[in-house]
């Protein structure tokens, strides 16, 4: 029986750590999109159309490592803002979220545009600040040149990107659990989220 989860939130707030620990525990496939708009944006800087980029996309060509800088995450931000560009990675996502097994997908617009009719719609959210530090403590083990101030610049000019573009902006949707992180650990936000779910699928069982 298919069953979706859908985890949204700003950059740094825990999404990917919270879904990979969902995916594992209830046996879902797991899928961050993310990184379909970060290959998007690596093959754009590499002098690829970004939009041809996005209809012929192929991850198994790509080294996901190459995809996790400041400056490949910039350009996702950039062209996520493009409506063409979400609608050729929106239809991938659709289907995968309705895998038999069950499925997780995590991004910015999955409760409120890819997954709208989810079985389970989380909202992770963080202080702007200890998003910063999270995503600081990440570059630095890649970039040692990486200052705390530029990674806080960068995030909250990335909130306000993807909180008033366009085409679906970042907010949460209707009847989402929000769940703070800014003063949980790792194993208690997964937790919680955890808990959540596993009370919606007996809820509905």
């Amino acid at each position: 029986m298919a069953f979706t989860v859908a985890i949204d939130g700003p950059a740094a707030a825990g999404k990917g750590t919270i879904s990979r620990a969902v995916a594992q525990h209830f046996g879902f496939a797991y899928l961050d999109t993310g990184v379909l708009y970060r290959a998007v944006g690596w093959l754009h800087l590499q002098g690829q159309d970004p939009l041809a980029a996005a209809h012929n996309l192929d991850l198994s060509s790509i080294d996901i490592t190459a995809l996790r800088t400041a400056k490949v995450a910039e350009a996702a931000s950039e062209l996520a803002a493009i409506p063409d560009i979400r609608q050729a990675l929106s239809e991938f996502q659709k289907s995968f979220a309705r895998a038999p097994g069950g499925a997780v997908l995590d991004g910015r617009d999955i409760g409120t545009v890819i997954c709208p009719k989810a079985e389970a719609k989380l909202f992770l959210i963080a202080r702007a600040e200890t998003r910063a530090q999270r995503r600081f403590a990440e570059l630095k083990r890649s970039d040692k040149t990486a200052q705390y101030s530029d990674v806080l610049k960068a995030v909250l000019e990335r909130d306000a990107r993807d909180e008033t573009r366009a085409s679906a902006p970042l907010q949460a949707a209707s009847g989402a659990y929000l769940l703070d992180t800014s003063d949980l650990t790792i194993e208690q936000a997964c937790s919680d989220a955890i808990t959540y779910i596993a009370k919606i699928r007996k809820d509905e069982a």
